[in-house]
């Protein structure tokens, strides 16, 4: 077996105990990694997280699909949320920036190094990928999921069960690419035969092609909600939102 030097990350964390001092050490840096999230987007909001394989480059049809959506969800008055990558993420933050709305990302610390692409007003860069994916569902009231991959897939799955479990409020859920999900949708139609979800929880989804669908799904249901205000910033902890190029969604 492989030695390991004794660095707190999420490998060595989750080979089973180790000495609580590096345990104790490893919680204080997800502490400090939360705080430094809930800093970098307390004041972003609201937002709407698109999520979506970083492997679809500009001049494929999900990429243009991705980059429509973004700047049509900017232009309703909501910020735009990604993982903050290259590929569709880049596409719906750079939609949004076409139009001149808000967009941020969630960025992922990886041995590939990803860099957060250009089309960012604010992004912050995050080592674990439960603390980012708390991050990604906390400031967003719809969640658009883009062809992608295991970890499009992953919080494709976490939307749904976060919704079907009743611990944040019934979200619309916007799945775009109907053929690309084609076999997803149709295990989800097994699952329901056999008794392992309800109507209901298929109820959830809103399978869609249509940029303008997506967009009209998000603004009705949105508006079903009552929401407080955004919070606003302290300058003296040295705070600052976001500047509403597109003007606020209404509620009402």
């Amino acid at each position: 077996m492989e030695m390991k030097t004794p660095q707190i990350d999420e490998r060595f964390f989750l080979e089973g105990p180790h000495p609580r001092f590096q345990e104790l050490r490893f919680v204080l840096r997800v502490l400090l990694e939360f705080i430094k999230g809930f800093r970098a987007l307390h004041f972003v909001g609201p937002c709407v997280t698109i999520f979506g394989s970083a492997r679809f480059k500009d001049g494929h049809p999900f990429y243009a699909m991705a980059r429509q959506l973004g700047a049509r969800v900017a232009g309703l008055g909501l910020t735009v949320m990604t993982g903050g990558g290259p590929g569709l993420m880049e596409a719906a933050n750079r939609g949004a920036k076409d139009v001149g709305g808000r967009s941020v990302g969630c960025n992922i610390q990886l041995s590939t190094e990803q860099q957060p692409n250009p089309y960012v007003d604010r992004t912050v860069t995050i080592n674990h990928f439960f603390v980012r994916k708390v991050l990604l569902f906390k400031y967003s009231y719809a969640f658009v999921i883009m062809p992608g991959g295991f970890g499009t897939m992953d919080e494709f799955f976490e939307a749904l069960t976060l919704i079907q479990t009743r611990k944040i409020y019934n979200f619309p859920v916007i799945v775009m690419g109907k053929e690309y999900w084609r076999d997803i949708s149709a295990l989800m139609e097994r699952m329901l035969a056999a008794g392992t979800i309800s109507s209901e929880d298929l109820a959830l989804l809103h399978y869609t092609d249509s940029v303008e669908e997506a967009a009209d799904i998000i603004s009705t249901e949105l508006k079903k909600f009552v929401f407080k205000p955004q919070p606003s910033p302290f300058r003296i902890l040295g705070e600052q939102a976001l500047a509403f190029g597109k003007g606020h969604f209404k509620w009402h």
